[in-house]
């Protein structure tokens, strides 16, 4: 095992220790109660459903980019595995707008449910994709059948046993792992700063959920919640226009 392998795996195990010695997070349920529930055109919560729409957009538009290349075309992907790992990303990024647009229709926790689960395969197969990229082959292949797997027992878990430290750490913990990635090994495609464009919408996305009743309040023309779906779609676009425009670097 390398000194970067050794780095990757001990921050894992740091941050799964530091979130497990915390009390059981349980979910708020507070959480459902969104600043616009206005229904419009028939809809219920209408534009917390339908900017959901985008997700679904992105996610078709990065499945066919990504199927229109074959597997063993070096001249986009180094590897078959990379190819998968990136299909099986925009596959998640389609469901979220389904999961999702399904759950704002009539929010609470069953439905949450499906909202989560493939936000949580989707983060965990774009971290498979980038631990294939920046690792051998034979440990990518690995990581890409492990990682969205564990994903989706995150969801499972909280929804058996209401604990959500999981769930956070599959969804914070896996954007922590992204940027330590790319710090610790070297990339095989150019556009690497595409990957953190993508993390930052991410992050703007987050923020936005967090001021979702504030920014409603301005106006009360649309909502922090509804602009962060908007940015989280977003994210996945920048993903999409990484792929659309890097090429593998010349000593691969």
């Amino acid at each position: 095992m390398s000194w970067r392998h050794a780095v990757l795996l001990l921050f894992l195990v740091a941050v799964t220790l530091a979130v497990f010695m915390l009390p059981a997070i349980s979910q708020n349920e507070a959480y459902h109660n969104f600043a616009d529930q206005r229904e419009l055109i028939g809809i219920p919560n209408c534009l917390n459903v339908v900017s959901n729409g985008l997700f679904l957009v992105f996610g078709i538009m990065g499945i066919r980019y990504v199927g229109s290349k074959s597997p063993t075309d070096r001249t986009s992907f180094i590897d078959p595995v990379h190819w998968l790992a990136y299909l099986l990303f925009f596959i998640a990024v389609a469901a979220t707008s389904l999961g999702s647009s399904y759950y704002h229709l009539h929010p609470d926790d069953a439905r949450l449910v499906w909202d989560r689960l493939p936000m949580a395969v989707g983060f965990l197969s774009l971290v498979a994709a980038i631990v294939c990229e920046r690792t051998t082959p034979k440990n990518g292949a690995r990581y890409l059948l492990l990682l969205p797997l564990c994903g989706a027992w995150s969801v499972y878990y909280w929804h058996a046993t209401q604990d959500l430290r999981p769930y956070v750490i599959a969804q914070f913990g896996s954007l922590l792992a992204l940027i330590l990635l790319m710090v610790l090994f070297p990339a095989r495609y150019t556009r690497s700063a595409d990957l953190m464009i993508s993390l930052a919408w991410y992050g703007l996305a987050k923020i936005l959920e967090a001021a979702d009743r504030p920014i409603f309040s301005m106006g009360r023309i649309v909502s922090g919640h509804t602009l962060k779906h908007i940015a989280a779609a977003i994210s996945a676009y920048w993903i999409l226009r990484m792929l659309e425009l890097r090429r593998p670097l010349a000593a691969n």
